[in-house]
C-alpha cells in the first residue's frame, strides 16, 4: 500500500523490490548501494552479501504512474508543488523548487543554490515543494507525515509505523488525498 520511496520521499519512480520486499525508486537504490560498503536494504537494513539483481516492479510501476496522473490532473490542490512559494525571498515570492526537511524551509532556484555547493548543506534532505512543511513534519521524530494510519485515523511518519503503529494498516499520505 506504500507508493513512496522511503530515499527520495516521492512517488516511485521506476520502481524495484529487493528481495526482503521493500520498494525504492531504482535510481535511488542504485545510488544508496553504489555509496554503501555493505549491501543492504535502506529499510529493514537486511544485508545481501552479492548485489541482487533488480528490475522493475510492473504492478507499483503502474500505481504509481496512476497517482503522478491524478497528481497533475488536480490543480487546485494545496500541495501543487507550483503553488509553494520560497519562504526566504523578501520582496517577490518565487515559486519553491524544494522543500528541506532539515531546515523545514521551502527554497527557490537561487536560494536553494547553497543546499548544492555546500558540503554541509549538501547532506540535507530534500523533497519536492511543500506548503506548511513545519505543521506536515511528526512532533516526536521531526520526520514528514507521510502516512495515514488507518486504525487510528491519524497521519504518521515512518518511524511511527515502524513504532508505535508497528501493525497497524497504513496506507501514504498523499493517496488519501488523492482518493478523497
Amino acid at each position: 500500500d506504500q507508493f513512496l520511496c522511503s530515499i527520495c520521499l516521492n512517488v516511485f519512480s521506476n520502481p524495484v523490490t529487493t528481495p526482503c520486499g521493500h520498494n525504492f525508486c531504482k535510481t535511488c537504490l542504485s545510488d544508496h548501494w553504489d555509496k554503501s560498503e555493505i549491501c543492504h536494504c535502506p529499510m529493514c537494513n537486511k544485508r545481501f552479501y552479492v548485489r541482487p539483481e533488480i528490475s522493475t516492479n510492473e504492478v507499483i510501476e503502474e500505481i504509481s504512474t496512476q497517482i503522478k496522473r491524478r497528481k497533475c490532473e488536480t490543480p487546485e490542490s494545496a500541495d501543487a508543488p507550483w503553488r509553494v512559494k520560497c519562504d526566504v525571498c523578501t520582496e517577490t515570492k518565487f515559486k519553491a523548487l524544494k522543500s528541506c526537511l532539515v531546515c523545514w524551509t521551502s527554497y527557490c532556484e537561487a536560494h536553494l543554490e547553497p543546499h548544492r555547493r555546500v558540503p554541509s548543506l549538501m547532506r540535507h534532505k530534500l523533497m519536492d515543494p511543500v506548503e506548511d512543511l513545519e505543521e506536515r513534519m511528526c512532533e516526536k521524530h521531526e520526520r514528514v507525515l507521510e502516512l495515514f494510519c488507518r486504525k487510528e485515523q491519524v497521519c504518521i511518519c515512518l518511524l511511527c509505523s515502524e513504532i508505535d503503529h508497528k501493525d497497524h494498516e497504513t496506507v501514504p499520505h498523499l493517496y488519501i488525498s488523492l482518493m478523497t
